[in-house]
């Protein structure tokens, strides 16, 4: 047998390579929805197949798609409780003598690809910085009678984190049900974890897509969750794009703390974002978050009420690009003004298309990014890709200041978007993300003076800045551009 593989190794060789090939390659052609994804997987499997096959199914296959394992508003209530939650759903009427026919058309439309209803009778409040969030938070946990359910990224094991575990500690001790959810690479953020720490203090923990290497941080690796929510009781809801660090926190990071935004929400929604973040702990254990002390508080305000909002869930399973959807709609029923703010702002081609025709059509279009990131090769990415966007009527401004992790979206004053969606490839298709969509006009005013806030002392990127950079670094900016879809 030695002498046969010896003599025969080349034609041995290239016979597995070509089955390795052949087969990834099939796979990529048949699976991928996106065809410059397929052709990009095709080209390097077919430049090394044997390489590119093992390359493929590290990081090429979505492990995944899982099916809709949703509880569901109707197992989550009595039917009696689910009865009057639905009276609360906004019907098409309402939308259109409120806000009008264009937002009536972007409420069809999430009807379509996003699974929760818009309803109405929600509260909403922003809390500006880390050191309101993680006072709210903690406020709500130790206010818990019944239950504690938290999905989040990153939950560090510094200050704040160790506030807040002390916090879902003592809950636990007095009795209320906690189940605590953080992904398995933003658990590694911060050595030791904050996992050893829960689990020895009673609290139910566990790691969202464990597949990865003990030990080893890979911010980059795919398939996240990468979204942020509590939800007490079944009452009250902190969703946002704040992670668990105390570098958000005057308190401990000084003047320099970074920014974010967050947000606690009262009313039908919570349900929703309870309905996401249990499929998520269902998905992962397999325990099914029900009895009462799981049980929704029916809501407090009454039907019809503002604010009008819908929970969109969006990532690399059944509900892929729903955000991506969501947003394309936005931007083509825009009429005054989009603003928005994200630290990484990587479009693709059809975004920057939906913000450049709505720009053609009069539509005052803003962009507020950081002027320092902490990503310094997604900076760089999103400076080679400036260019396309401002010399189409868009405005892009580098926000001065430390810097700020904040996803915010307003059009037209009217209607909002804010959430743990980034407007990059990461946020809009391979991670899971959470975000919500909010039609009321007092909440969108409240979104854009924070962003013209952020404006009065930003500069504005011009295409003469850009072209005047240095050769070498604009060309560096592109080669990283080209890597854009996996920063």
């Amino acid at each position: 047998m030695f002498n046969l593989i010896s003599t025969y190794w080349p034609h041995i060789l290239f016979v597995i390579s070509l089955l390795m090939g052949a087969a990834a390659a099939i796979h990529a052609t048949m699976t991928k929805e996106e065809v410059r994804a397929a052709i990009g997987w095709v080209g390097v499997i077919v430049l090394s197949p044997i390489v590119g096959a093992v390359l493929y199914a590290i990081a090429g296959i979505n492990r995944i798609r899982r099916a809709s394992l949703s509880l569901r508003r109707d197992a989550l209530m009595p039917q009696a409780d689910l009865d009057e939650l639905e009276t609360f759903d906004a019907e098409a009427e309402i939308v259109i003598s409120g806000f009008g026919r264009r937002f009536a058309a972007l409420q069809t439309l999430g009807d379509r690809v996003a699974r929760s209803p818009i309803s109405t009778g929600n509260t909403i409040d922003m809390l500006e910085t880390g050191d309101d969030c993680y006072a709210a938070m903690k406020t709500a946990i130790d206010s818990a009678e019944r239950s504690v359910l938290l999905e989040t990224y990153i939950f560090d094991r510094d200050s704040i984190g160790l506030r807040i575990a002390d916090a879902l500690i003592a809950a636990t001790k007095r009795g209320v049900e906690v189940r605590v959810l953080i992904d398995a690479v933003g658990a590694r953020y911060s050595v030791p974890s904050i996992l050893g720490y829960l689990e020895d203090g009673g609290v139910s923990v566990s790691v969202f897509n464990g597949n990865v290497i003990i030990g080893l941080r890979l911010p980059y690796a795919n398939l996240r969750t990468h979204r942020k929510m509590v939800i007490v009781d079944g009452r009250v809801a902190l969703t946002g794009g704040m992670n668990i660090r105390a570098g958000f926190t005057r308190e401990f990071a000084g003047e320099d703390f970074a920014c974010d935004t967050h947000f606690m929400v009262t009313g039908p929604v919570v349900a929703d974002l309870f309905d996401i973040a249990a499929e998520d702990w269902r998905f992962t254990t397999g325990e099914e978050l029900t009895g009462d002390e799981w049980r929704i508080a029916p809501p407090e305000r009454e039907p019809g009420d503002p604010v009008f909002m819908r929970v969109v869930a969006s990532g690399p399973d059944r509900r892929v690009e729903t955000n991506h959807k969501m947003l394309m709609g936005a931007f083509s029923v825009a009429r005054t003004s989009i603003k928005i703010m994200s630290p990484y702002f990587l479009p693709d081609r059809e975004l920057i298309s939906a913000l450049a025709t709505a720009a053609r059509r009069g539509v005052e279009v803003d962009i507020v990014v950081p002027a320092s990131n902490n990503l310094v090769l997604v900076d760089r990415a999103m400076t080679a890709q400036f260019d396309q966007i401002v010399s189409n009527y868009c405005r892009i401004w580098r926000a001065s200041g430390a810097f700020s992790h904040s996803k915010l979206l307003s059009i037209d004053g009217v209607w909002s978007y804010v959430g743990s969606s980034n407007l990059d490839p990461r946020s809009l298709r391979l991670n899971f993300e959470i975000d919500l969509e909010v039609l009321n006009e007092g909440f969108a005013n409240e979104i854009e003076e924070h962003i013209d806030e952020a404006i009065r002392s930003a500069t504005p990127v011009t295409l003469q800045g850009l072209r005047s950079a240095p050769f070498a670094a604009r060309l560096l900016n592109k080669v990283l551009w080209l890597g854009s879809p996996y920063l």
